[in-house]
């Protein structure tokens, strides 16, 4: 992908073009932020009886510096200029409120990424917030970002997959609160005084989620003894070319929450269900994505046979054994694709050796979505806590529940005079533990995936899958 270059008035001349990042003010405003960082409480206020706090003088001296580096930088950015203006008020505020519990709905406000997404346009993104995955205070964080819009997704986006709020996103540089596994950008995540009613954008990093992608899948194809058709192997050892898989299989999977037969609010805010119905509701979109790609290949468009595989092996590789076993719905998904491709013979462990028909994975893959379908669509005719148990009998068909489970003893077993939320605390933990296979795969997988915290288009893996 080619870089987009700005101009820096404040050096002069037409040949004065460079990248916001190697602009001196970047340092400066990610030194400061960094200052600024480890003072901070998990809310984001500066408390300073604390042992150990900086004088205010200190702290609204530094704030001074970020402050400074967002004007120097604002000029190279006309697009976003309202917004830096807004993020300027912000920290001005922050400031006189004796740096309280930080309020940046004002700039949140003012940022429109998905109003312009001009492939390759550069932003300068600042606020108190958590990192999904990644930081869970919600402390200043600082990011260089690039859209990712080239004409063939814009197109897809227009006339097929409608989503107006998506922002197909790169990383340039950051603050260390993405120095971890977060690969998304999301305004619910921003510290504000209150929720605004809609939200009208949000940022995936494909480069991100690409090169742990490429280094998760080499190493498990390696583990795996996995013999890949040829253009596959070129795939997974294709950055570039990984980066546009992504972002399209995020496109679709985002629109997928709102679109389909819904019994529930799909994005479950402020909802209290099992978390396998989490791990359905992801894993749905995730399908969904892949059924999308089928039909794509089948027209003769370049990426859809990319997304079928980023789905596959990612949701089989690295979702089942990444983060911890108390209610990883994300982990769950990828245990049940797997179980289900295992248990219809297109994959199998045979000599130590993961053997997968390729020609059959695209039929009996779109055949799991139907059944999550199916299980939406009758859901929408059940009373909620009927539908959780018709939930978990698709589970549990597949994947084994954890033999105290209380749950997997059905109705009898649990005191249905309590309303469902109740009885969400009857479900363990690790409700599926993971299987004897996934056992084995997580000891030699775990320290290549927490080695890739922090990575990026610059660190990915150089070499080709075997």
């Amino acid at each position: 992908m080619t870089e987009i270059l700005v101009q820096d008035p404040a050096v002069g001349g037409a040949s004065a073009d460079r990248r916001v990042v190697d602009h001196p003010a970047w340092t400066a405003l990610k030194n400061a932020v960094e200052e600024i960082r480890p003072w901070q409480s998990k809310d984001g206020s500066i408390d300073f009886d604390a042992e150990g706090a900086p004088p205010r003088a200190v702290v609204e001296a530094t704030l001074d510096q970020v402050i400074a580096a967002v004007e120097q930088l604002s000029p190279l950015l006309p697009h976003d200029a309202a917004y830096h203006r807004a993020i300027v008020g912000d920290l001005r505020k922050w400031a006189d409120s004796a740096f309280d519990v930080p309020d940046f709905l004002d700039s949140l406000m003012s940022f429109h990424p998905a109003a312009d997404r001009a492939d390759g346009l550069q932003r300068l993104v600042l606020f108190p917030m958590y990192t999904q995955n990644g930081n869970p205070d919600r402390n200043l964080e600082a990011v260089v970002l690039r859209m990712v819009w080239p004409e063939w997704l814009a197109e897809l986006e227009a006339t097929r997959y409608d989503n107006p709020l998506f922002c197909g996103i790169t990383f340039e540089d950051f603050t260390s609160g993405y120095d971890t596994h977060s690969a998304v950008l999301f305004p619910e995540t921003i510290a504000v005084r209150e929720a605004p009613e809609r939200f009208t954008w949000g940022g995936i990093f494909c480069d991100r989620e690409a090169a742990r992608f490429r280094a998760v899948t080499e190493a498990s194809v390696d583990i795996l003894g996995l013999q890949l058709p040829d253009d596959i192997r070129e795939m997974v050892a294709d950055q570039e070319r990984c980066e546009k898989a992504f972002v399209l299989w995020d496109m679709v999977h985002d629109r997928t929450h709102s679109h389909g037969d819904l019994p529930f609010d799909p994005f479950m805010i402020k909802q209290r269900q099992p978390f396998w119905m989490y791990g359905l509701e992801e894993l749905r979109c995730d399908l969904t994505a892949f059924k999308e790609a089928v039909k794509l290949e089948a027209e003769g468009n370049q990426h859809g046979r990319d997304v079928q595989y980023a789905v596959l092996f990612d949701r089989m590789f690295r979702f089942p054994v990444s983060g911890d076993r108390v209610r990883n719905y994300d982990g769950l998904g990828g245990q049940l694709l797997f179980a289900y491709l295992h248990k219809h013979d297109v994959v199998r462990w045979t000599d130590n050796k993961l053997h997968i028909d390729w020609d059959r994975a695209p039929q009996v893959t779109n055949q799991l979505c139907a059944e999550i379908e199916k299980l939406y669509r009758d859901g929408i005719d059940r009373p909620k806590l009927v539908h959780w148990f018709a939930a978990y009998d698709l589970v549990s068909t597949y994947l084994a529940p954890h033999p105290g489970s209380r749950w997997a003893k059905g109705p009898d077993a649990l005191d249905l005079t309590q309303p469902p939320r109740k009885l969400v605390d009857d479900v363990l933990p690790d409700e599926f533990p993971l299987s004897m296979f996934y056992e084995a795969l997580s000891k030699k997988l775990k320290n290549v995936i927490a080695s890739t915290k922090g990575i990026t288009a610059a660190s990915a893996p150089a070499g080709a899958a075997a």
